[in-house]
């Protein structure tokens, strides 16, 4: 590696991924808030746990038919005023969740189809921005470094967790202006992607051609860099229309693959804090121990990670991820002890938190322009129909069997349907020998 393209990294991934990774923090926190919120929630609303679990996965129907033209639209309109756009959307609809009952009692609906409603909202608020975040990471990266930044900008998602999930079991004894505990959570966690929204259009640049914090000779190497591999993959038949995009089978076995690790994601995510309340302990203490595993995911992601860039060996890595999390997920459904399901959760949330920035680069390198941005939303989209699917089906079955156990088993089955699914995606030769040729940045 060259003393400029060292350089020119290090400023653009300290410019741009700390803030990534803020707006994605506050994005996940409240997409999965309502799991906390439920403790007292579904009591106050008058909800079971299947009509929870359709709420919960409603807001990845609208996310799944929203998400490819969000992301063509964010091609077009630029990084900066679209992702705004979406959190400033989301930030409104989240703080909404506090106010069900007077919206049912003003609608003349009730408070479960309110609770419908307003996840189905948020979906179609949020539709598209984390595919367009990944598109945009495209655009500032060479492929060579992808799964190590991805990595950084998902360390979000455990992250969200490690510090949103204390922080959301003390918000649940928090009471005031006539609001529950449950009520402030909704709200106070609202604020930041609101105010975040505005920071955005300030602080983004949509391309490095208009990176005034770049040198010249920096903006000239990563142009340079980024053009020579956008014309490789478009002279080894990368560069693909839209519609043969979203018919690629390789599109497809990688939304396959994510769909199957989002079951097992979501299924769990929206339901952790309940199974760890049912260790009989309380709401701060719920929340301490049920960011635990995310401390392990975190580590798991960054380590796999860097593996993968070092090796290039991208769908080994996913399977052995997928793995983990098969074992660790349906491992908890098998045991009782509280100490060992919360050790197998932290076991599978490693793989459930490394495989995406192991599996993001893989279409990356096979797909250009407004052909990976389509594609992939529509890997993003598909796969986050499972975050309806295994959500609904947690509460489905916890109520037809009065435990949890079965969930986790069918959740960790599909996981390993996922790994295995992986380990025959082929990419084409063109895209391993396109990643082969690139500088040893990752050695």
């Amino acid at each position: 590696m060259d003393a400029v393209e060292k350089r020119t990294i290090r400023k653009v991934m300290w410019r741009l991924l700390p803030f990534l990774v803020v707006c994605y923090f506050v994005a996940y926190l409240d997409r999965v808030n309502v799991g906390f919120a439920k403790l007292q929630m579904n009591d106050a609303l008058g909800l079971s746990e299947a009509m929870y679990g359709l709420g919960a996965g409603l807001f990845f129907i609208s996310y799944f038919l929203l998400e490819v033209p969000s992301n063509i639209a964010l091609e077009r309109f630029g990084a900066r005023l679209w992702i705004a756009r979406i959190m400033l959307t989301w930030g409104l609809i989240s703080a909404l969740f506090a106010f069900i009952r007077p919206i049912a009692a003003f609608t003349g609906l009730s408070n479960e189809w309110v609770f419908y409603i307003l996840r189905f909202l948020l979906g179609a608020a949020e539709a598209g921005f984390f595919p367009g975040i990944i598109f945009y990471l495209t655009l500032w990266f060479p492929s060579v470094y992808r799964a190590s930044v991805v990595a950084l900008f998902m360390l979000a998602i455990p992250f969200s967790s490690i510090v949103g999930a204390p922080v959301s079991g003390a918000l649940l004894n928090l009471t005031g202006a006539g609001l529950d505990g449950w009520q402030w959570l909704f709200i106070l966690e609202a604020v930041p992607s609101i105010l975040l929204a505005f920071g955005v259009i300030f602080y983004l640049t949509d391309r490095p051609a208009h990176a005034r914090w770049l040198s010249q000779e920096e903006r000239g190497w990563l142009e340079t860099r980024l053009e020579a591999e956008h014309k490789t993959k478009e002279a080894s038949g990368g560069h693909i229309g839209i519609a043969r995009a979203l018919r690629d089978p390789r599109v497809l076995a990688c939304s396959f693959v994510y769909f199957c690790l989002n079951a097992a994601s979501y299924g769990v995510a929206f339901f952790l804090p309940t199974i760890v309340k049912n260790f009989g302990v309380g709401n701060f203490t719920t929340g301490l121990l049920a960011a635990l595993p995310f401390v392990f995911g975190a580590a798991g992601m960054v380590l796999l990670s860097r593996s993968s860039d070092r090796t290039l060996k991208r769908r080994e890595h996913v399977f052995a991820a997928m793995l983990l999390a098969a074992i660790g997920v349906a491992g908890a459904g098998l045991v009782e002890q509280p100490v060992l399901v919360l050790g197998l959760l932290c076991l599978g949330q490693i793989g459930v938190s490394a495989t995406p920035p192991l599996l993001w680069p893989i279409p990356g390198a096979f797909l250009t322009g407004v052909s990976a941005a389509a594609g992939i939303a529509a890997i993003n989209s598909i796969g986050n129909l499972s975050g309806f699917a295994g959500p609904y089906m947690m509460g489905y079955l916890h109520d037809a069997t009065g435990s949890f156990s079965i969930g986790l088993m069918v959740l960790g089955a599909c996981a390993l349907a996922g790994g295995l699914v992986a380990l025959t995606l082929r990419t084409g030769v063109e895209a391993r020998a396109h990643d082969l040729t690139q500088p040893a940045a990752a050695e």
